[in-house]
């Protein structure tokens, strides 16, 4: 049976597991683990009875996981995942969604090698992590998108060593150890997860040329990878803050459940880690567990200080930061294990407009769920 606290479940739907969930409006888009399935369009307008309009498929050996839609146009990341993968490239799918129900390709953005994992998007630029020829691993890019049609590249940037064409040394054993997750955008600053590098705070204001404000690494301490940083808009006790997520998979080691942290970027030169948040009773003893059961993604969405999370096998966990200093969970809903699998895997999760908080299961399902503590 499903647990829950200050929160109710208000709809599901029966669609294969997903990467991504992001919302416009009454439009919700589920971006999907596995081929065939590639991205799914669901009119949410009745939150108890989802009903899904559009459906995109992928071709073997590719995933289409991520996707953000803004201002009538979506984005959907190409990933090669498999070694016999068919003739179809890396990327980004760029459509015209005006008509959620009817999307048209507009455009690819092809790329090298295995294309592009996660990004964001604000209806102008899409700060996209794709392989680029002549670096080793995933780097972070910037895309203009004021034309569609024409997606052109605005600036680039790469941790040091990552340009191997050019002389610099791999600071990593393969491919995946360094390489850029995904940037979030505030104000002039891109905050950019970069997995086993850690967190990076990066200077826009000239979009060309990419500056390096603040690096954090902790993986010595440490081994899961940095999976997200969400910068809050809104100061917190004065202070300016983030909240990063380490991914409770692909470690250096084996380790107790991952976890958040919330750090001060008040001085975004150094940017200070001042407090955790760990699902109580997850982390009994220290010991390795099996790799997602800890955490995975906070909804990039924001509306006040409460954070949902989506928590691989805790579900959805809903944390207060209100006190930065002391993040303290004030609701959750862990849903049962979908049918044929032993426990849930919550990959995502989002809002929209309503409060309606939608979590994705990586194996199979949505939940749409109301809370009253946001």
């Amino acid at each position: 049976m499903a647990e829950a606290l200050n929160t109710k479940l208000v709809g599901h739907l029966d669609c294969a597991g997903g990467g991504q969930v992001w919302t416009d409006g009454t439009t919700l888009f589920i971006g999907h683990m596995k081929h065939p399935e590639g991205t799914t369009i669901v009119d949410v307008s009745n939150p108890r009875s989802p009903r899904i309009t559009a459906h995109l498929e992928i071709p073997k050996g590719w995933h289409s996981h991520k996707v953000r839609a803004a201002n009538g146009v979506m984005i959907v990341n190409h990933e090669r995942i498999g070694r016999d993968a068919a003739e179809f490239g890396g990327g980004i799918g760029i459509y015209d969604v005006s008509n959620p129900g009817a999307p048209r390709l507009i455009t690819k953005w092809q790329t090298p090698g295995a294309g592009v994992h996660r990004f964001s998007f604000d209806g102008r630029y899409a700060y996209i992590s794709p392989t680029v020829e002549g670096y080793t691993g995933n780097i972070m890019m910037i895309l203009d998108l004021a034309d569609p049609a024409r997606p052109h590249e605005v600036g680039r940037w790469w941790a040091p060593g990552q340009w191997t064409t050019g002389g610099e040394k791999y600071p990593g054993t393969d491919r995946l150890e360094v390489h850029c997750h995904h940037p979030l955008r505030i104000g002039n600053r891109l905050c950019v997860s970069y997995w086993h590098y850690g967190l990076v705070i990066l200077d826009i204001e000239d979009m060309a040329h990419p500056r390096t404000v603040a690096h954090v690494d902790t993986k010595a301490s440490f081994p899961s990878p940095t999976h997200t940083c969400l910068p809050i808009t809104d100061t917190v006790k004065g202070r300016r803050v983030m909240v990063v997520a380490d991914e409770d998979a692909g470690k250096l080691r084996p380790a107790a459940p991952s976890f958040a942290w919330i750090y001060d970027i008040t001085t975004e030169s150094q940017p200070i880690p001042i407090s955790t948040f760990r699902v109580a009773g997850l982390d009994r003893d220290g010991a390795p567990q099996p790799e997602m059961t800890g955490c995975h993604q906070p909804s990039e969405q924001v509306a006040g200080l409460v954070i949902p999370f989506a928590w691989f096998a805790c579900g959805l966990r809903l944390v207060d930061i209100s006190d930065p200093f002391d993040p303290r969970e004030v609701g959750y809903y862990k849903p049962d294990a979908p049918a044929g699998f032993e426990r849930v895997s919550s990959n995502d999760v989002t809002i929209d407009d309503r409060g309606l908080i939608y979590l994705i299961d990586r194996q199979r399902g949505l939940d749409i769920i109301e809370t009253n503590v946001m």
